[in-house]
C-alpha cells in the first residue's frame, strides 16, 4: 500500500503542476489581452477625428458642427457690428452737438479741458444753455425735439449743490464750516425765452453763492430718431438722450470744469412706416440667431459629454495603473484626459448662447445692454477662432506652438507671479512719489499704463523729458526710478521670460525629433502599435471596463 502511494505521489504532484502552469498561462494571456485591449481603447480615445473615422468609421459630427459654428458665429458678429457701430457713431455725433449747442464758444476741446474762472461766465454759461434749450427747434439742424410726458414738456431743471453753512476768510486764515451738503432745483419749461441773463435771474431767482458752492447741475431730455439704419434694410429706433451739464467746482481751486455727459435709452418707435420694407429683414435675423443658439447648445451638451468620458476614463486608468503596477498616476498624467479645448467651447457656446438671447431682446427692442451683448459675442467669437488652433494641431509641423504653451503655461504663471511683485512694489513708489509730479504717475491706474508701457519701450523719452522741470531730488530720484526699472524688466525679466518659452520649444522639439515619450501614460499608449486603418479598434468599448476591478484583472 506504501509502495503505492509513494508510485502515485510523484505522478499527482506532476499533474497537479502541470495544472498550475496551464491555469497561470491562460491567467497571464487574459491579462495580457485586458491591457492590450485597455491600451488600444487609451489610443483611440487619444486619436483625432480623422484618425477616428478610419479606426471606427465614426462620422467627426463634433468637427463638422465647430466649422459650421465658427462659419455662422462670425457672420452673426459682423451683423451686430454692424449695427453696434451705426449705433455707436449715432451716440457720440450726438454728444459733439449737445456740446457744441450748450457749451458757449466750444471749439472741440479736449475732454476735460473745457473750464470757467470768472463769476460772469458761470452765470453766462447756465443762461446760455437755458436759452438754447428754450429756442432749440430754431437752432438745431437735427431732429432733435423735447420729451413729452401726458402731453406736457419736461422741464429743465438747474440744481446746484452747496454747504449749508461757511465762513471762509483767507487773508485772516479762518474758516468756519457746516459740511452737511444742500440741494436746490429750478425748472425751466421749453417756450420760454430770456432776453439777457439779468432777466433770467429776475425771473428765476437763481443766486449761486460760489464760497459755499459744490458744484452745478442742468438737466434736460431730447428724442430723436437714428435715420442713418434705413440704409442698412434696418427698422430706425428712436432715443431718448438724458444731458447732464456739470459745472464742478468742489476743489474750490478758481477753476470750475465743466462736462457734459448723457444717457442714451433705445427702444422701437411708436408708430413707422417705411416705403418698400417689411418685418422679413427682422424675421430673418431672428431666424438666425435661433440657429446660432441651436448649434452652440448642441456643440455645449457634445463637449460636455467628451468632458465626462474624459473623466471617468481617467479614473479607469488611475485604478488600472494601480492594480497592473503598483504605481500612482501622476497628475500632470490625469490632467491629460481632461480636454482643455473642450472646456474653451464650452465657455465659448455659454458665452455665445447668452449674447445671442441679449441680441435678440436688443432686435426686439426690450433690452439695449449693446455694452453687454457686445463683450459675450466679442469674447466668444475670440475664443472661438482662438480653437481653430486644435485643428490645425491634427498636423505635426503646426502643433509645435500648442505642445510649447501647454508645457510653458505653468512656469510662465510661476515667473509672472514673482515678476508681479517687483511691478507692485515699483507701481506703489511711483504712484506716491511722482504722482505729484508727473501726470502719467497721477493714480495708480495710470502708473500700471505708463510702466507696462515703459516696459515695450513706449514714449520712454517724453516720460524723462517731463520730470525735467522739478526739484532736483524729485529729478535725481525720478532717474534712478526710471533707469532701475527699464533695467531690470527690459533686460532682465524680459529676457528670462523669452529664454523661458524658448526652452519649452526646444524640448518639445527635441522629443518631436526624437520621438521619445514625454510622460508615463504616453509611454504607456506608445506600446499600441496597431493603426487606425488596422481594423482592431472595431470592438466593444466597454469590454475593457472589466479591468477597473481588480478580481477581474488578477483573476
Amino acid at each position: 500500500m506504501e509502495d503505492r502511494e509513494q508510485l502515485l505521489t510523484p505522478r499527482s504532484e506532476e499533474a497537479r503542476l502541470n495544472g498550475l502552469c496551464r491555469w497561470s498561462a491562460h491567467t497571464q494571456g487574459l491579462q495580457a489581452k485586458v491591457v492590450e485591449d485597455f491600451r488600444r481603447r487609451l489610443k483611440y480615445f487619444f486619436m483625432n477625428p480623422c484618425e477616428k473615422y478610419k479606426a471606427r468609421g465614426r462620422k467627426p459630427w463634433k468637427l463638422m458642427l465647430q466649422i459650421l459654428k465658427i462659419a455662422i458665429i462670425t457672420v452673426q458678429l459682423v451683423s451686430f457690428g454692424l449695427s453696434n457701430e451705426m449705433m455707436v457713431t449715432f451716440k457720440d455725433e450726438n454728444l459733439m452737438t449737445f456740446r457744441h449747442l450748450f457749451l458757449k464758444g466750444y471749439k472741440d476741446h479736449r475732454v476735460g479741458s473745457y473750464a470757467l474762472y470768472t463769476k460772469d461766465d458761470v452765470y453766462d454759461h447756465i443762461y446760455y444753455i437755458i436759452n438754447t434749450y428754450t429756442n432749440l427747434q430754431n437752432l438745431t439742424v437735427g431732429n432733435l425735439a423735447y420729451e413729452m410726458v401726458d402731453g406736457e414738456y419736461t422741464a429743465l431743471s438747474v440744481c446746484q449743490e452747496f454747504y449749508r453753512n461757511s465762513s471762509i476768510d483767507p487773508g485772516n486764515e479762518t474758516f468756519d464750516i457746516n459740511p452737511h451738503i444742500e440741494k436746490d432745483c429750478i425748472s425751466i419749461y421749453p417756450m420760454q425765452s430770456f432776453d439777457n441773463s439779468s432777466a433770467l435771474l429776475t425771473h428765476i431767482n437763481f443766486i449761486l453763492d460760489f464760497k459755499r458752492l459744490l458744484s452745478v447741475s442742468v438737466n434736460l431730455t431730447l428724442k430723436t430718431i437714428n435715420l442713418q439704419t434705413v440704409r442698412h434694410h434696418e427698422l430706425p429706433d428712436c432715443y431718448d438722450f438724458h444731458i447732464m451739464i456739470t459745472f464742478d467746482n468742489r476743489a474750490h481751486s478758481g477753476k470750475i470744469k465743466v462736462d457734459v455727459k448723457n444717457d442714451v435709452r433705445i427702444y422701437e418707435c411708436r408708430d413707422w412706416n417705411v416705403e418698400g420694407t417689411s418685418d422679413e429683414n427682422d424675421y430673418l435675423l431672428l431666424s438666425f440667431d435661433s440657429v446660432v443658439i441651436l448649434a452652440c447648445f448642441a456643440s455645449l451638451i457634445l463637449c460636455t459629454r467628451s468632458v465626462v468620458n474624459g473623466i471617468q476614463l481617467q479614473f479607469e486608468f488611475n485604478t488600472f495603473f494601480h492594480a497592473y503596477y503598483n504605481k500612482i498616476v501622476s497628475w500632470s498624467d490625469r490632467m491629460e484626459f481632461v480636454n482643455g479645448w473642450y472646456i474653451l467651447i464650452i465657455v465659448s457656446d455659454t458665452l455665445t448662447i447668452a449674447g445671442s438671447a441679449l441680441k435678440i431682446g436688443i432686435q426686439t427692442k426690450y433690452l439695449t445692454n449693446y455694452d453687454v451683448c457686445s463683450i459675450l459675442l466679442g469674447t466668444a467669437t475670440m475664443l472661438v477662432w482662438v480653437g481653430v488652433i486644435r485643428y490645425l494641431g491634427f498636423f505635426k509641423k503646426y502643433n509645435i506652438l500648442i505642445l510649447t504653451l501647454r508645457a510653458a503655461f505653468p512656469n510662465v504663471i510661476r515667473f509672472c507671479c514673482c515678476a508681479a511683485m517687483i511691478y507692485l512694489g515699483y507701481c506703489f513708489c511711483g504712484w506716491i512719489v511722482l504722482g505729484p509730479h508727473h501726470d502719467k504717475f497721477r493714480t495708480l491706474d495710470k502708473v500700471t499704463e505708463c510702466l507696462f508701457s515703459l516696459i515695450n519701450g513706449d514714449d520712454m523719452y517724453a516720460t524723462f523729458l517731463k520730470m525735467r522741470d522739478n526739484s532736483y531730488m524729485v529729478w535725481l530720484f525720478s532717474r534712478l526710478y526710471l533707469y532701475s526699472f527699464i533695467s531690470l524688466f527690459i533686460y532682465m525679466v524680459l529676457s528670462l521670460f523669452i529664454a523661458l518659452i524658448t526652452d519649452t520649444y526646444e524640448t518639445i522639439k527635441h522629443h518631436q525629433q526624437e520621438k521619445v515619450p514625454v510622460s508615463q501614460l504616453q509611454a504607456f499608449i506608445a506600446e499600441c502599435r496597431d493603426q487606425p486603418e488596422s481594423g482592431r479598434y472595431q470592438t466593444d468599448e466597454d469590454s475593457a471596463s472589466c479591468c477597473v476591478s481588480p478580481c477581474c484583472c488578477f483573476g
